[in-house]
């Protein structure tokens, strides 16, 4: 076979890659901008459902969380929202965005609390939230109470030779440290700080439980309750799981026992469309690239522009 007959089969043959590929790329675009809208149109379902958000892990004060509960109050198509709670708590400030973004839900729509293997502290802050709370028989539950804790590590630090030194603008700035002893009025200022969010935390429990003050300090003296321990002394509502709380909704609320049950997600975030659609196309056009350059580089008797250090044979 002749070097002009080689030429033009190996010319058809990278013009119907490159059709190929051109067809290929055209499909990827299309994928990736159904992708990228499909990742940004919103956090749940487009049809009547009840939500589930999963409160789980260490609770901190995510806008995201929030921004999708926000949703939930505002989507017509979600009739009610249970929570399903299984966390030992987390920040007071994360506790407390997350309790008046489920109240605020509680206004407009039924939240029941379904309390899962621990909901202590700021999980049983978020419970609280709920028009109803049903937990496991096991369930650890309670743990009413807020922590101030730091390390003292002043004696480890002289057993190496080394011992901080401070200047500061006033007694109590930076007070408790752990490089040094706290004095008695960084203990107060420490305790007083804990009473005011110790406070916050009871009054929580006796609006929400319909305790009164006594018997709310009483019960949140810091410690934890089983499930049935709770139920007794009126921390929780029943014993059971999701099917109980769909029982409620549709007994007291009138919610629709035949609903389907959807999770509600947090939302990554999402890349720019630019990023997104450009890493796509690099990828595909790359894999292109390779293979005809590869082509290319077999066929005999072609040239390559530019400088190159390729070794290949003649096959003549």
């Amino acid at each position: 076979m002749s070097l002009d007959t080689d030429l033009i089969i190996d010319r058809r043959r990278l013009k119907r890659r490159l059709s190929f590929w051109r067809f290929a790329a055209i499909i990827l675009l299309a994928a990736g901008l159904f992708a990228f809208f499909a990742q940004n149109a919103g956090f749940g379902p487009s049809h009547q459902h009840i939500a589930r958000v999963w409160v789980s892990g260490v609770i901190v004060d995510d806008t995201r969380v929030q921004d999708m509960l926000d949703e939930i109050k505002e989507d017509e198509n979600v009739s009610a929202l249970i929570l399903r709670i299984d966390s030992p708590g987390g920040t007071t400030t994360g506790s407390e965005a997350l309790y008046e973004k489920i109240r605020d839900v509680a206004e407009v729509k039924p939240v029941v609390a379904v309390l899962g293997t621990v909901a202590a502290s700021g999980g049983y802050i978020a419970a609280i939230s709920a028009d109803h709370i049903v937990a496991r028989g096991n369930t650890i539950t309670g743990s009413v109470g807020v922590l101030f804790q730091w390390a003292q590590m002043k004696e480890l630090l002289g057993h190496i030779g080394i011992e901080m030194k401070e200047v500061k603008s006033s007694p109590l700035k930076a007070e408790p440290n752990p490089f040094s002893e706290p004095s008695r009025e960084a203990i107060r200022a420490t305790q007083a700080m804990i009473d005011a969010s110790y406070d916050w935390f009871l009054g929580l429990v006796q609006e929400r439980r319909g305790f009164d003050k006594a018997r709310a300090r009483e019960l949140g003296d810091g410690r934890v309750y089983t499930g049935w321990q709770a139920k007794e002394n009126g921390l929780i509502d029943a014993i059971g799981g999701e099917e109980e709380a769909l029982a409620w909704l549709s007994a007291e609320r009138q919610i629709d026992s035949e609903l389907p049950v959807e999770d509600w997600e947090v939302r990554e975030e999402p890349y720019e469309l630019a990023t997104f659609m450009g890493r796509a196309m690099g990828e595909a056009f790359s894999q292109a690239i390779a293979e005809t350059t590869q082509k290319t580089l077999q066929t005999e008797g072609l040239t390559l522009d530019g400088l190159i250090s390729v070794w290949h044979p003649d096959r003549r």
